[in-house]
């Protein structure tokens, strides 16, 4: 099982530096992988509920030139707001240059007026997403989608599909070497793997986030070990703001593998 992290990248206020020493304090504790969310234009302010300061394709270039075997990915990318062939090309890229440490993290969105405020369709996000990750796909897999694309991937480059809906399921049989699910329980969880391996015989990593921003750590930790249990291959915790998400980062790391 994979212990992993969610950066902080909630803070407009937030300088780079910070992001830089928990994730190099993420990698020489062990976590596997740290994650970034995304979001364009949101409606509300970033916080607690939007993510996404600092675009995540362009810090985990920057926090991948400062560590050296943790691997990054989105979680999640809003891909239908984007096109494909740049996101295929900035995350090939980001491989190579990274050693081969990249997941692309895919989601297809959830807040209509994000959508609205830069011209895309909501209605459409599914189609969308659908149709970009069929020429990811194909890009990743050098099937030819009209011109040279480069750089060729050298070691596969694992495409996560985040979400729990039944479309998010689908699509994750469909595409995903990855699956992430968001505030599941052990039972929860074990249904939405049942469902979801139900559709596909690919073999798919499975796991989920939680969210631990202070207090007792003991009803996350045992959150944790109940979707251990319950078949998770990879936990993701998000631990709150800048300010104090070192500390439970490194509280958590040592409870979680004292048992």
């Amino acid at each position: 099982m994979e212990l992993q992290v969610v950066l902080p990248d909630e803070a407009a206020g937030m300088g780079p530096g910070r992001l830089v020493e928990v994730a190099v304090a993420a990698e020489e504790l062990g976590y596997g992988t740290a994650w970034l969310p995304d979001h364009l234009p949101p409606p509300g302010e970033f916080g607690s509920t939007y993510g996404g300061v600092y675009e995540p394709l362009v810090t985990i270039g920057y926090l991948a030139a400062r560590t050296t075997r943790i691997r990054f990915g989105t979680s999640v990318l809003v891909l239908p707001l984007r096109s494909p062939y740049v996101v295929a090309k900035q995350a090939a890229t980001l491989h190579r240059l990274s050693g081969e440490r990249i997941v692309l993290g895919i989601g297809a969105g959830w807040a209509a007026e994000e959508f609205a405020a830069v011209g895309v369709p909501f209605e459409e996000r599914g189609r969308r997403t659908d149709e970009s990750l069929a020429i990811i796909r194909d890009l990743f897999e050098g099937r030819d989608r009209g011109g040279v694309f480069e750089p060729v991937l050298r070691e596969p480059l694992p495409l996560m599909i985040g979400g729990t809906t039944g479309p998010a399921l689908r699509r994750a049989a469909r595409f995903g070497d990855e699956w992430q699910g968001l505030g599941l329980d052990g039972s929860t969880f074990a249904a939405a793997v049942a469902k979801l391996r139900g559709q596909t015989d690919r073999t798919i990593r499975v796991g989920t986030r939680l969210d631990w921003s202070g207090g007792d750590p003991g009803p996350v930790l045992a959150a944790a070990h109940e979707l251990v249990d319950a078949g998770a291959e990879t936990i993701a915790i998000s631990f709150g703001d800048e300010h104090d998400a070192l500390d439970r980062m490194t509280r958590f790391h040592k409870l979680f593998t004292a048992g």
